[in-house]
């Protein structure tokens, strides 16, 4: 990292702004409140941003049937899977260095989950450990894993996710390695030298001294650490905490990591950080939900902006949904407060969309509430 610093456009409010009349508004607004080269970090994924937009576009194939005459007097978000039961299905997914678009980082982003019952996902890159981050968020917290090159470095990790009292596991298997993202590199953007991977300090983590001195950068070099079936089976055993595995995009994966006994799966592509050019999250939930039946725990990750795309991907066959960008703008727009209010209007729309559609329940949210958009409708 280089010795660089950046300043915010506009400090953090600490009341909810003017302009702020839905949760995509708070995307709108950011570039004012983050360093532009911040701000193109955030916003860009990998190479040209092609899974960025299409991430995005996804929704727009797909509309909500509205139904007539039905009594949703007696609606609720409330969610139950695997054996546990959420306020509501919009998580907050494991975002790196929040500190970026807020001085207190994570520790506001948990402060909001606590405040709105969100389940709190925290990620191993937090500029936050993750025993502070648990002090302060609500019971619902889980903890994403990357998976480290040395196992007694990965298995130390389980060990403080689990005495920090953390639900769950999020092993992240789909970004091994990534193409650098064009946006940020044009934006010259540099990660700050006081924005590191807290939980990762002080363990050590020098390179491979047997690192091969010949052949691919690629293969032979960046993959050679990558994750491999044999490590996901060693880490079923290292912890009793449920594992979920997120970044899946092909069936056939999710059929063999639900038939090695994981938890659950996030269909995910990294938000666009990882391959780009690997098809949008939304087109492939389907898929893969038909894949592993219909009661097996599936969460999708990836362009949510509104009440609606959660109500979309709940119908194409998730249980529940990841906030990722989102949250990043409205920390630092507003910090605590800013994610909170994010959380409360994307349920207040969801919510909107569910008595439209004349569903009283998450369950009663299926395939048949929606329609392909301009295609006619039988």
């Amino acid at each position: 990292m280089n010795n660089i610093t950046y300043h915010a456009a506009q400090s953090p409010l600490d009341a909810i702004p003017a302009g702020i009349h839905c949760a995509q508004d708070y995307e709108m607004l950011a570039h004012r409140f983050m360093a532009h080269p911040v701000h193109e970090y955030i916003a860009g994924g990998s190479g040209r941003d092609c899974t960025v937009q299409a991430n995005l576009d996804a929704y727009a194939h797909w509309s909500v049937v509205p139904r007539l005459l039905r009594d949703v007097t007696g609606g609720h978000t409330q969610l139950a899977m695997a054996g546990t039961s959420f306020a509501h299905p919009i998580f907050l997914a494991p975002v790196a260095f929040q500190r970026l678009a807020h001085v207190h980082g994570e520790m506001e982003t948990a402060r909001a989950a606590q405040a709105t019952e969100s389940c709190l996902v925290a990620s191993t890159l937090a500029s936050v450990s993750m025993e502070e981050t648990a002090r302060v968020a609500g019971p619902q917290r889980w903890f994403q894993l990357y998976m480290q090159p040395q196992r007694n470095v990965t298995r130390d990790l389980l060990r403080r996710a689990e005495a920090a009292g953390y639900g769950a596991i999020v092993v992240t298997l789909d970004a091994s390695v990534q193409a650098a993202s064009l946006r940020a590199l044009r934006a010259e953007f540099l990660r700050p030298t006081d924005c590191i991977a807290v939980n990762l300090a002080g363990y050590n983590m020098s390179a491979d001294a047997g690192a091969p001195t010949a052949g691919s950068r690629i293969f032979q070099g960046i993959m050679r650490q990558a994750p491999v079936w044999a490590d996901l089976e060693w880490l079923m055993t290292q912890t009793t905490l449920p594992i979920w595995v997120k970044g899946v995009l092909h069936r056939d994966d999710a059929v063999m990591l639900k038939d090695k006994g994981v938890a659950g799966l996030v269909v995910s592509n990294h938000g666009g950080r990882s391959l780009d050019g690997a098809p949008a999250s939304l087109h492939v939930l389907p898929a893969i939900r038909a894949a592993v039946g219909a009661d097996f725990p599936l969460l999708l990750d990836g362009g949510i902006r509104s009440g609606s795309d959660v109500f979309k991907a709940l119908a194409l066959g998730a249980n529940a949904v990841m906030i990722g960008r989102l949250q990043m703008y409205a920390l630092s727009i507003a910090g605590a407060l800013g994610v909170a209010h994010m959380i409360q209007l994307l349920r207040e729309e969801l919510e909107l969309c569910m008595a439209m559609a004349g569903c009283t329940t998450l369950k009663e949210i299926d395939r048949h509430a929606l329609v392909a958009a301009n295609m006619p409708y039988a």
